[in-house]
């Protein structure tokens, strides 16, 4: 298998004249190359396979200790001008960039076979896809790729016709955290990668084409590219609305994705349907609306909590045909992390497992699988049109202040509920664990040009002709005073997924807040939930002077931005800020 389009064969050719490959292999995607892929990784000890009873074809990898998580300080957008790339971002000029990147990649092949990886992220018959060809010497990689994309010969197909794709270059290294570094130059619509053989690092179709790339390109070509589910939501009536959401990785995005709502809820007739967990692309319809797909065809989820109370959907999809990367093991060969039931033998670094020595899995270990193995998988996954959204949530893990849910009351405001974002820090990247950092629409680490022009670019959207989403803020991290959450989320998120619902269709009832639109009383369905009034109060009060605070820090972050700062955004920031006074005044 090669190329008819020289642009990417001439590619090809630089790149190995460059890293010095032993040999080039042009991946077709196919079931028998997996498998070869796959023995070869079992005989080097790359993989190994599972308990074939309780786990067919599912395979552990364990990656270096010191390459576990996204490395966002290591991590840079190079654009000619800096302020292009914005403060959100780490910097580099494309000129120092590319000498650095060529000067760890020269020779870096040797002894290795180069993988030239075809991919769509998309249905691959969709307008709204885009398409790449990752060159790696992992074949972790490559398996991985297979899963979280449409990779192979049909992708190649799509390429030589459009004549365009995203270039992504990546070798594993040394895996010397000293000698690592991920580039994105948006302007080439080209990534590069080295040093790292982890996920996000090393499955560059994901967040660094699907979300860094590719919100470079939607802000050019008038869509959207944001880290958020998709999901479908049925009414008894037989309705479906479907739902983006956008929340900081390892803060229940796949939880949500894969709801099972209560059983009162199922007997009436509620279902929910699984688009996607992680990322969509959207892009207004010709009715007006937004329609959205899911990139991806797989799911990279965080194995430690996910758990037959916080996603037997999930569980339901492990048993066969799926990666693990740096979960522990049983004793009888299965899969273990904190969240299961028994107890572990093996830790994630393959040492007979020791509490002295920390988690049996590493907090930010996880499982790659194809969607369709979900039991909750819509088949308008592969609609090339998309789905149209009836509403958008942001949400993150605020132990305070935050309500459990709000309404936006138009899209300027909604925007800035996007853009006011903050949530707790988790282990899916380097770092400190538990710290509150602004991360607006979740995409932080994600946006790849200047914020401030990212925020115009939502705004953007709020013609009054659109048939825009409603927006929606929730929380379901909320405490009390003794440290414990308020809520107690998964299944019982229906019923606030319920009111959301509601508002769409006009019937549920809100009340006004400075801050935004919260359920009115009763307007919740708490029956079957041990739930005081007490408590309803408090997950959903509005604390004026902290909320007053917290715009003030709102404003200083958006300042950040300087004249890039839309003004509308602003002129809506001081708009709350007046509401906010007017009441305490009152």
């Amino acid at each position: 298998m090669s190329t008819t389009l020289s642009a990417l064969s001439q590619w090809v050719e630089q790149v190995a004249q460059l890293t010095q490959p032993d040999a080039i292999h042009w991946c077709d995607g196919s079931e028998a190359e997996r498998q070869r892929l796959n023995a070869a990784m079992l005989d080097s000890g790359d993989l190994l396979a599972l308990n074939p009873d309780t786990h067919p074809d599912c395979y552990l990898h364990r990656s270096s200790p010191s390459d576990v998580a996204r490395v966002e300080h290591l991590t840079f957008v190079c654009t000619t001008e800096r302020a292009d790339a914005g403060s959100n971002n780490y910097w580099m000029a494309p000129a120092e960039a590319h000498a650095k990147m060529d000067a760890l990649f020269a020779g870096c092949m040797r002894g290795r076979t180069l993988y030239v990886v075809p991919y769509c992220m998309g249905p691959i018959d969709s307008p709204l896809s885009r398409c790449g060809v990752e060159i790696t010497d992992s074949p972790y990689v490559v398996v991985n790729m297979g899963l979280m994309t449409r990779m192979g010969a049909p992708a190649l197909q799509r390429i030589e016709r459009e004549g365009h794709f995203v270039k992504g270059l990546h070798s594993t290294g040394e895996l010397d955290p000293e000698r690592r570094f991920i580039m994105h130059f948006p302007e080439e619509l080209s990534i590069q990668s080295f040093g790292s053989g982890y996920g996000g690092n090393a499955l560059l179709g994901k967040k660094c084409h699907a979300l860094r790339i590719a919100s470079y390109q939607a802000r050019s070509e008038g869509w959207l590219a944001e880290h958020m589910l998709i999901l479908g939501i049925q009414t008894p009536a037989g309705n479906t609305h479907y739902v983006a959401a956008a929340f900081p990785s390892a803060c229940g995005k796949t939880n949500l994705a894969m709801l099972i709502p209560p059983e009162g809820y199922q007997r009436e007739g509620w279902r929910i349907f699984t688009v996607g967990d992680d990322i969509a692309w959207m892009q207004p319809g010709a009715d007006g609306r937004l329609f959205a797909i899911n990139p991806e065809a797989g799911f990279f989820g965080v194995a430690p909590g996910t758990s037959a109370k916080t996603n037997p959907n999930a569980l339901a999809m492990l048993n066969r045909s799926a990666i693990f990367t740096n979960t522990g093991l049983d004793v009888e060969g299965q899969p273990w992390w904190e969240g299961l039931p028994g107890v572990p033998a093996v830790d994630w670094q393959g040492r007979t497992f020791d509490p002295a020595n920390g988690p049996a899995a590493h907090p930010n270990s996880r499982f790659t699988v194809s969607a369709r193995q979900c039991p909750s998988w819509s088949a308008e996954s592969e609609n090339p049109v998309g789905v149209p959204i009836s509403a958008i949530i942001f949400g993150g893990r605020r132990a305070s202040l935050v309500p459990l849910v709000m309404e936006a009351e138009d899209w300027t405001h909604g925007v800035l509920m996007g853009a006011s974002m903050a949530s707790e820090t988790t282990a899916a990247a380097t770092g400190a664990v538990g710290v509150v950092r602004r991360d607006p629409m979740a995409m932080k680490p994600f946006c790849g040009y200047n914020f401030g022009d990212y925020f115009e670019h939502w705004l953007s959207f709020g013609d009054a002709a659109a048939q825009l989403p409603k927006v929606f803020h929730v929380n379901w991290f909320r405490k009390g005073s003794d440290g414990r959450f308020l809520w107690p989320g998964f299944g019982d998120n229906m019923r606030v997924l319920e009111w959301i619902v509601g508002r769409c269709e006009g019937c549920a009832a809100a009340i006004d807040t400075p801050v935004g639109r919260l359920p009115a009383t009763g307007a919740l369905r708490l029956e079957g939930l041990d739930l005081s009034a007490s408590t309803l109060d408090q997950l959903l009060a509005i604390d004026h002077a902290a909320w007053n605070a917290e715009l003030g820090e709102v404003g200083g972050f958006l300042g950040e931005f300087g004249a890039r700062a839309p003004a509308a955004l602003l002129d809506e920031l001081e708009r709350r800020r007046d509401l906010l006074k007017a009441r305490a005044a009152a």
